[in-house]
């Protein structure tokens, strides 16, 4: 078949401008010799381009054997290609969540009778150690799913890494979401040394653990699901805190009356954080930050329930953003406030 030869200084910069402009033939292999490498020429090639790398480039055209390279999956859906039908490829969710060695699928009810062959193909791609797919929506007021196992090693408890920190969950047992990393991150570069934080609700202590990983200060960490208060004691024990975290189990609605007021509170339960909005500004100091998140397909209703919450004091609006889609036309909005209370 048709191919460049070239000496060898030069074959990398030729290779680079071939799959550049889709020339280079990526079913046979380059091959090499001792002084020069041969690239395989795609059937159609384009002769402008290649009369161009003739002018500037010590290149031979000719006729050479190539070899055919071994076909290796690139990504999650060529696992599944020739397994399940193309009609259905279309209709399942290229998305997933990886929390430590786990993956976790959400796979559309039509596609049931092929959950194992989609679970071994997300094994395979992923080379994780366990996978299994969501049975439920998230729900209750420990905030947990249902989860099936699909392929691999059944074992729901993991370590996740993000950003040089380890946190240790079940994730059927506690709330967590991978997905909430960069948020995580947006939230410790606004933190100051000295700070008092309340989270409301903590979870495995992930926010807590992260602003207190780099920063000075207090967090009181709330969660009333109990494996959360479980884990995120131990996450305390798995990650060096420069500051401090207070894991406290409970309600937060009575929890919170033995605490002092906070300089930030975090309040990161999109769902109902909206009935617990006026409890943030009863215990926020004056000044202080409110982080805060609601789903909702308005970013004007969002504005609304601060208002209402607020009340009669002011407040400075310092940011409001869609952190991610939560279903079509609902987002996931997170709003920073500060509350001035004189």
């Amino acid at each position: 078949m048709i191919g460049i030869k070239i000496i060898k200084r030069e074959a990398n910069s030729i290779r680079k401008k071939l799959i550049a402009d889709n020339q280079l033939n990526k079913s046979y292999k380059v091959r090499s010799d001792e002084d020069y490498v041969y690239l395989p020429l795609i059937e159609d090639y384009d002769e402008y381009i290649l009369n161009q790398l003739i002018e500037n480039y010590p290149i031979e055209v000719d006729d050479y054997d190539f070899v055919m390279a071994e076909y290796r999956p690139t990504s999650f859906m060529d696992f599944i290609k020739g397994n399940i039908s193309n009609d259905k490829i279309e209709d399942i969710r290229k998305s997933f969540d990886i929390i430590g060695d786990i993956v976790i699928l959400e796979i559309p009810e039509e596609l049931e009778d092929e959950k194992e062959i989609i679970g071994q193909a997300a094994l395979k791609f992923t080379k994780r150690k366990s996978v299994y797919y969501k049975k439920s929506k998230v729900q209750g007021v420990t905030r947990t799913r249902e989860l099936e196992f699909l392929a691999g090693i059944d074992n729901l408890e993991t370590i996740h890494k993000e950003f040089g920190l380890r946190f240790k969950l079940n994730p059927s047992t506690v709330y967590f979401s991978p997905r909430l990393a960069t948020e995580r991150s947006r939230i410790v570069n606004q933190v100051c040394d000295g700070e008092v934080i309340i989270d409301f609700f903590a979870g495995i202590g992930s926010f807590p653990i992260s602003i207190a990983s780099v920063k000075n200060a207090e967090i009181y960490s709330i969660d009333i699901n109990p494996e959360a208060y479980k884990y995120v004691n131990e996450n305390i024990k798995l990650n060096k805190l420069v500051g401090k975290v207070i894991p406290l189990q409970g309600d937060v609605r009575e929890v919170i009356k033995n605490l002092p007021h906070a300089d930030r509170i975090l309040m990161n339960l999109p769902g109902t954080a909206v009935e617990f909005l006026p409890l943030a500004v009863e215990y926020i100091k004056n000044g202080g930050i409110i982080n805060y998140y609601e789903f909702n397909s308005s970013q004007e209703a969002v504005i609304d329930h601060i208002n209402d919450a607020v009340g009669d004091y002011s407040y400075e609006l310092l940011n409001i953003r869609k952190v991610r889609s939560q279903s079509p036309g609902v987002w996931h909005f997170g709003v920073d406030v500060k509350v001035l209370k004189k």
